[in-house]
């Protein structure tokens, strides 16, 4: 479904895009996602792949600019399935240029408040980092952020620097600097900070095994036990 574009923006209009997701809605299974992400938002109980069959649609027929504006006001509506797809729509290796996608992504993350949205977000902006590493400096200023769903994005936005099987010396250097995050986290007894530690470590175990049973050999004893658990589960597996 589209609507009459604006001027300069060749993606579907808001209303159209909300009519399309609304066309999807199962009120059954929106009670039980707002039962279960317990964020205060409206649900409408759409599955992540129809959304990413509308988002596909949607992106074919957008420029840049339109995308980006759309992604804009499906996120400002609050409404929990146009958030993903404004997360879904911003998804992409190769988006040149870049700089608007990356601010817009930038100015979700003070308002995560909750693991499903900020991951999808977080997802996106992952893309834009590894396009342009300089960005570390602004994701830096997220470990400090009051928000604990803000902190954690510092780490699921570095998780690819955790993947890499042969990371140069640029890529070494960025991830060193998210364990040293990962290491300033670990007082911070909240699951979800502790979750992510355990997932940054897990994922670089698969890639570099010793960095990560360094870092749990000088630090481990500190995590939550689950969270020692999960870092160490592929450690466990190779020995």
């Amino acid at each position: 479904m589209t609507g009459d574009p604006a001027p300069g923006v060749t993606a579907p209009l808001l209303p159209a895009a909300l009519a399309a997701l609304e066309a999807l809605a199962d009120p059954a299974k929106a009670a039980e996602m707002l039962a279960y992400h317990k964020a205060k938002r409206r649900y409408l109980g759409v599955p992540v792949p129809q959304i990413e069959a509308l988002v596909a649609d949607w992106r074919a027929a957008a420029t840049l600019d339109g995308r980006v504006a759309l992604a804009a006001a499906l996120w400002d509506s609050d409404i929990h399935e146009a958030r993903v797809a404004a997360a879904k729509l911003l998804t992409q290796a190769r988006i040149r240029p870049d700089g608007a996608v990356w601010d817009l992504l930038c100015t979700w993350v003070p308002g995560f408040d909750g693991w499903a949205l900020a991951d999808h977000a977080t997802i996106a902006a992952q893309k834009r980092l590894v396009a342009d590493p300089s960005r570390l400096a602004t994701v830096a200023g997220w470990t400090t952020d009051p928000n604990m769903w803000a902190r954690r994005a510092a780490l699921v936005i570095t998780l690819p620097y955790a993947r890499m099987n042969n990371p140069k010396p640029a890529d070494i250097a960025i991830r060193e600097t998210a364990l040293g995050w990962a290491e300033s986290y670990i007082a911070d007894r909240d699951w979800f900070i502790q979750k992510a530690i355990a997932w940054w470590l897990r994922d670089l175990s698969r890639h570099d095994p010793a960095r990560s049973s360094a870092f749990l050999a000088a630090h481990g004893a500190k995590l939550k036990s689950f969270a020692r658990k999960e870092a160490a589960r592929h450690l466990t597996a190779m020995s």
